[in-house]
């Protein structure tokens, strides 16, 4: 089973990538999320991969964060939500906007993804409460290990200046790696210095 592709990006769709890992182009299926943030085709990418097998089909499914990885193999283990549904659901709302409406049991959010209907929202409401990965349910907070109230703090403030989600992680644990003692504005500047590259 492949678990992880580290290469470089050959080609991008919006639904699929191709990534050259030694010569070898391995083709992988990603939700929009991925799709914006892998950089252009010449780009060095690493994807957390789910091996979809099936008696006439092997395909990859590639994530930027271990969270959409997470979240995907909880929504293929639902009956009646396949890899391709599960792909629609990451690409129409974000990990902590699902995690959010499944805690509330918001059905009305879930069917404004596209693809997704009142049967196919409730089951997921049902299903998920209470089975998604411990890390989204964290970032709803500070977290408890060091750094985590300093990592929200910068978190938020990119996504309030409209930045996406994975890259404004990505941007904030490269900042926080290089000054975990630094305070909120230094951090903040270095965060943006990463978005900026």
């Amino acid at each position: 089973m492949i678990a992880h592709l580290r290469g470089r990006l050959l080609d991008k769709q919006p639904n699929r990538l191709v990534v050259d890992v030694q010569n070898v182009g391995y083709e992988v299926h990603v939700p929009l999320s991925t799709f914006y943030d892998s950089g252009e085709p010449g780009a060095e990418i690493a994807l957390h991969v789910h091996t979809h097998v099936r008696e006439d089909t092997l395909a990859l499914f590639g994530f930027l964060t271990t969270i959409e990885l997470q979240i995907f193999e909880r929504l293929i283990a639902i009956s009646g939500i396949g890899p391709k549904l599960a792909l629609a659901v990451l690409s129409g709302i974000e990990p902590q906007a699902l995690i959010e409406a499944v805690g509330r049991g918001d059905v009305a959010r879930l069917t404004r993804i596209p693809g997704v209907g009142k049967k196919t929202a409730e089951r997921m409401g049902l299903e998920l409460k209470g089975r998604l990965p411990p890390a989204l349910a964290a970032d709803a907070g500070p977290s408890a290990e060091p750094g985590g109230e300093l990592r929200h703090d910068v978190l938020s403030a990119l996504l309030n200046l409209g930045y996406h989600r994975p890259t404004a992680e990505r941007a904030v644990d490269r900042a926080l790696e290089r000054g975990r003692d630094a305070g909120f504005e230094r951090v903040l500047k270095d965060a943006l210095r990463e978005l900026a590259r």
